[in-house]
């Protein structure tokens, strides 16, 4: 029986210990969870890449959608390099163009700068114009996986559109639901597509936590939660697509 893998994306050192802690297969670094993920400090790369679990890494300069450009090239290949010289399992990007389609240009100069990691396509494949197309793309650019919620804000909703990306892929990539999964759908949801790993950020309120300004999240700042990747490692014991 093939194991469904969970990804667990942390924005702080005490969230990767904490997803290895319950469980998890793999580790997304980022800062900024509040903002959708963004790439996270050298300092953070280097504490992660010394726990047991692999953890790769956001390469994603700001907040927005995905159009960077030329401009922002020499800092995302800067990433790069601090994610494989802190010894990183792996790194998560994505680049769309003035068109709105996957910016292939510019991603095969930060695939090629990244090799021997392995790549992942974030979600930017979720706001293309052909989700589809940018699928295809991806598998001819060399993606190990891609990571989406099926064009939808959480991926129960996109399950549709999730499990005709795996049938499109056939293998050649790893098709990755995330965005609004917890213990309770996630079963259903793997059923239903067909995929073999999902990505969730199994977070809660952080205790006591207070906000330090009008930018702080909504309700305060959340954690990463042994408990919540505990109970998504449950929720996918024994279920098979």
């Amino acid at each position: 029986m093939t194991k469904i893998a969970l990804e667990v994306c942390v924005d702080t050192l005490a969230g990767a210990k904490a997803a290895q802690e319950g469980g998890a297969d793999r580790v997304e670094l980022c800062s900024s969870l509040s903002e959708g993920g963004l790439t996270p400090s050298a300092g953070l790369m280097q504490a992660a890449a010394r726990l047991d679990i692999p953890c790769v890494a956001m390469i994603r300069p700001r907040s927005g959608l995905f159009d960077f450009d030329a401009g922002d090239l020499p800092v995302m290949l800067a990433d790069i390099a601090a994610a494989k010289a802190a010894g990183l399992a792996g790194v998560v990007l994505g680049v769309q163009g003035a068109d709105e389609r996957l910016d292939t240009g510019l991603l095969r100069q930060l695939l090629e700068a990244a090799r021997p990691l392995p790549a992942t396509l974030h979600r930017v494949i979720d706001v293309v114009p052909d989700p589809m197309a940018a699928l295809d793309h991806a598998i001819a650019l060399g993606f190990e996986r891609v990571l989406t919620s099926g064009a939808e804000p959480a991926a129960p909703d996109g399950a549709a559109l999730i499990r005709a990306m795996v049938a499109r892929a056939g293998g050649r990539v790893s098709v990755m639901p995330g965005c609004g999964l917890e213990p309770g759908n996630v079963a259903a949801l793997v059923r239903a597509t067909g995929v073999s790993e999902v990505h969730a950020a199994c977070a809660s309120p952080a205790p006591g936590a207070r906000a330090f300004s009008d930018f702080d999240p909504p309700g305060g700042r959340f954690v990463t939660d042994p408990a919540k990747v505990r109970a998504m490692v449950a929720a996918l014991d024994g279920v098979t697509p």
